[in-house]
């Protein structure tokens, strides 16, 4: 079942021209993304949970390779287009914050993904608290934009989610990705103090590259 999903995944990524938005060739792209099957094969199956915001794993294409913003706008729900706006910060500012272990690699697997309906309306700094104390990571840019890439449907009015694991130094603004009122999929910031009633803070259980 996970290898038949990741297939289904690799699917997305080329139907939405990750190749081309990364400079490379189907074969290329394929050829990079595919060594992470194996890691799949690793996997403890486990049943994908849209209501209850869970996924066993999705893929995450580093920005390194695809830009944010270009990321974004290939994502799409209920017919509307992915937007960015972060203004006046870039989403290259953004940096992963300390204690967070990347994978080297361009792409990577990240499991376990849980959208924090726990965190509802909670600060995100105190959601952060939460987080770690059940020994879970937030997430980054890179990898928000990889769970409504592949799961639009994730995305949901009462329940979108803050992406803690990406921070621009000094500051305190956070990113997040919602639904806006046109009922695009926004990504774009919210402040570190403020809560929301309909937005929590995501969160995975672990990543693994090559």
């Amino acid at each position: 079942m996970l290898t038949k999903e990741f297939d289904r995944q690799v699917e997305n990524l080329l139907q939405k021209g990750y190749p081309a938005a990364a400079n490379l060739s189907d074969a290329a792209f394929l050829a990079l993304v595919e060594l992470l099957k194996t890691r799949v094969g690793e996997l403890v199956f486990s049943e994908i949970d849209l209501e209850k915001g869970y996924l066993p794993f999705v893929i995450v294409v580093k920005s390194d390779l695809v830009p944010a913003e270009k990321a974004m706008s290939l994502v799409e729900r209920e017919g509307k287009q992915g937007i960015t706006k972060m203004y006046p910060r870039e989403s290259t500012e953004f940096q992963t914050i300390g204690g967070i272990a990347v994978p080297s690699g361009m792409v990577y697997l990240l499991l376990d993904v849980g959208r924090g309906k726990e965190t509802i309306n909670i600060i995100p700094s105190e959601a952060l608290t939460t987080i770690t104390e059940k020994q879970r990571s937030p997430l980054t840019i890179d990898e928000g934009i990889a769970v409504v890439t592949h799961y639009p449907e994730f995305l949901m009015k009462n329940n979108c989610f803050s992406l803690l694991a990406s921070r621009y130094s000094g500051d305190k603004r956070v990113p997040a990705i919602w639904i806006n009122r046109q009922r695009n999929p926004n990504l774009g910031w919210c402040w570190n103090g403020n809560p929301h009633t309909w937005l929590g803070s995501a969160s995975c259980g672990s990543r693994i590259g090559l």
